[in-house]
């Protein structure tokens, strides 16, 4: 999939986003599920400050900051797919989960409309980023500029699945 194609699917997918927000009520927003875990605040929370380091890992690969590491076949193939294996919880980064907190509609409003300015001004870098330029993900490894892009409309679609089941377990 071209880097053109993968952006625009990642407005699709913030679009969804902002679709689901305007329909939580304020009142359970940051309530936690009846299936437990995260409350959709805290998605939102962790989705979108995580999509915003992404972009800023992106944008040091793509200005030659990074390193000429091997990306694993595996991650190769889940880049390819555009998809996480199915069937596995996936444990949050300890750095990372330390950052989720509770926020407000207005600001996971505001978290939205920053990633995709973010997006916007960065996109424009991929056209001369190198390849063998890599920075590294906490989970995944080393990543070039366009498997960051790739790997933030995959991490979006994921969590955009976990919002599905808090709503399911709502209405249960």
């Amino acid at each position: 999939m071209t880097a053109a194609k993968v952006k625009v699917s990642i407005h699709r997918v913030v679009d969804a986003y902002k679709s689901k927000l305007s329909h939580y009520p304020e009142n359970i927003f940051q309530t936690i599920p009846p299936i437990s875990g995260w409350s959709y605040s805290e998605v939102y929370s962790h989705i979108f400050d995580s999509s915003l380091l992404s972009l800023i890992a992106l944008e040091n690969a793509a200005n030659g900051k990074g390193e000429s590491k091997p990306t694993h076949f595996i991650v190769k193939l889940i880049l390819l797919l555009g998809a996480l294996p199915p069937a596995q919880k996936y444990k949050v980064p300890k750095r990372l989960e330390e950052r989720v907190k509770k926020i407000s509609k207005t600001e996971a409003l505001d978290f939205i409309l920053e990633f995709e300015k973010a997006l916007d001004d960065n996109y424009h870098l991929l056209a001369h980023s190198k390849s063998t330029s890599k920075t590294k993900h906490p989970r995944l490894g080393y990543l070039n500029a366009k498997q960051w892009l790739r790997f933030i409309e995959i991490h979006l679609k994921h969590h955009l699945k976990q919002l599905e089941r808090i709503e399911k377990s709502f209405q249960t």
